[in-house]
Parts: C-alpha cells; structure tokens; sequence
C-alpha cells in the first residue's frame, strides 16, 4: 500500500519516510491459509522424510513401503524447507522407480492432521 508523504526537505529523508510509511512486513497470520491441499496425483504418493542426505537429497519412506532417494526439485528448493518427519508428496521417477524420485509437495502440520482426519494417510504414518 502506497502513501504518499509530502516533504520540503531533502530528497534523502523523503525516500527514508517513504520506505518507512509506504512499505512494511509482510505478516502470515496462519500457515496453513497459505496453501490448499494438493493430493498426490497418477504416478504419485505421499512419504515421510526419514533423513537429509545433504545438497538437495533426502531419504524418504513411501507409501508403498520402500525407502527412495529424493531429490528437493528446484521450485521448491529455496522456498520451501523440508526437515526430517515432514509428509512430502513424491514422485517416483520413470526409470530407476524403486530407488529415486522427485519431491514435489511438502505439506504443514494442520495439513497433516486434515490429512489424517479425512483417512488420505494412515494415523501412524
């Protein structure tokens, strides 16, 4: 929001009342109205983050009780931070499907519980 500030001073102490009344922080109220719930779509599956392996590699137990190698893909890579335990949705690669993926959603605590209220992953998962 913009508010114009009239100053007959110096340019300098324009701009610092500009920068102090026009712009502020951005303020997140609530975490979980930042997203929807996406769910795994054909070819994908929800997992748990066991371990970070380091760079943009973490080990993640699927769904389908195999332990993969997955990798943070670059849209997400600085925007979202994924820690151990977190619910992930992955995607399995074409080729070397039963060791590698691609992560391609994390998902936040009270999206974990709707998740789990609503039976899309098991209580204990």
């Amino acid at each position: 929001m913009f508010c114009p500030v009239i100053v007959t001073e110096n340019p300098t102490s324009y701009m610092l009342k500009l920068l102090m009344y026009g712009m502020g922080k951005r303020q997140v109220k609530n975490e979980s109205a930042l997203k929807e719930i996406r769910l795994p779509e054909e070819g994908e599956q929800f997992g748990r983050v066991m371990k970070m392996l380091g760079g943009e590699n973490v080990m993640v137990k699927c769904a389908d009780n195999l332990i993969r190698r997955g990798r943070i893909r670059g849209k997400l890579k600085r925007r979202v931070w994924i820690r151990d335990n977190d619910i992930v949705i992955i995607a399995p690669w074409d080729f070397n499907d039963a060791e590698r993926g691609d992560i391609v959603w994390r998902f936040t605590l009270p999206q974990v519980e709707w998740l789990k209220d609503n039976n899309h992953i098991p209580k204990d998962f």
